[in-house]
């Protein structure tokens, strides 16, 4: 139940950190401080629902697209978080492809880099205790 409650907080942390960041770098991709919570909430429950969706799809019938998974799960969670309240915007073409893609990269350094620094931060707490 721990390492569910870690992996959770680690992806809803990158999904905040990859909007946010996507939000003050990409121009149309616009999140209000009200909205953000309820955004970043439906955009990393979406993206961890797509992307095994869109694995095992990918796979079946397009075996060449699988290694664009994480960018179209990505999109498509985007698009549906739109869609639920107001928190999220995104306008015009460039800012979907740029925001799209600063996201996707933000989320999936994060979802490398943050488990290192919780685990190492572990690591250390039971060698004092030892």
């Amino acid at each position: 139940m721990v390492v569910f409650l870690i992996r959770a907080f680690i992806f809803l942390a990158s999904a905040a950190l990859g909007l946010w960041i996507a939000s003050l770098i990409v121009d149309g991709f616009t999140i209000t401080a009200s909205g953000f919570l309820v955004a970043v909430i439906v955009f990393a429950v979406l993206q961890s629902i797509l992307t095994p969706w869109f694995l095992v799809m990918s796979r079946k019938y397009a075996n060449a697209l699988t290694g664009a998974v994480g960018l179209v799960s990505t999109v498509a969670a985007l698009f549906v978080a739109t869609l639920v309240g107001d928190g999220l915007t995104i306008s015009g073409t460039s800012a979907w492809v740029f925001g799209s893609l600063t996201v996707w990269i933000v989320t999936m350094l994060g979802t490398l880099i943050l488990p290192l620094i919780l685990l190492r931060n572990r690591v250390e707490k039971k060698n004092a205790a030892v």
